[in-house]
């Protein structure tokens, strides 16, 4: 009996010695960063972004003039590219940033379709209105890139 006890207590040391050595604080993890090509594609469609995001004085302008067709131009043409940009962007984004940056692609893109009915309806005040809010959309998102010197 003394010997059972003996062989017993050894494999409960053996059992609780494995136990703690696994069960230690895990591993610290570094936290996430751009990969060199992630930095790259992003720098890639900035000065982009930013090109039409520097135009909206240009398409207030054009709004308060009543120029609809220059207005449904604007929309269509470097407003969408700014659109797609947005879209292309947002994967190479840290996992934690992607959703804000789909939300705020898909708030841009809800501003869009308003500022465009409003265009079609030749209603400045929803037009401002929305193009403003479009732009504000625009900032949100630049402010979730990554500067040049991140890594």
């Amino acid at each position: 009996m003394v010997r059972q006890r003996s062989v017993f207590s050894f494999f409960l040391v053996l059992l609780s010695t494995f136990l703690f050595s696994c069960g230690g604080p895990g591993v610290a993890v570094a936290p996430p960063t751009y990969t060199a090509a992630q930095l790259e594609r992003i720098q890639a469609y900035i000065p982009e972004i930013q090109a039409v995001r520097d135009r909206s004085q240009e398409l207030k302008t054009l709004i308060q003039r009543g120029d609809w067709i220059n207005v449904r131009n604007f929309i269509h043409g470097p407003i969408t590219e700014a659109r797609l940009n947005l879209t292309y962007v947002t994967p190479n984004l840290l996992p934690k940033d992607q959703p804000t940056a789909r939300q705020i692609t898909r708030d841009f893109f809800n501003h869009l379709v308003k500022l465009d009915k409003a265009t079609s309806a030749s209603n400045p005040q929803i037009a401002l209105i929305n193009s403003q809010a479009a732009f504000a959309d625009v900032d949100k998102f630049l402010q979730l890139l990554p500067k040049a010197e991140e890594s």
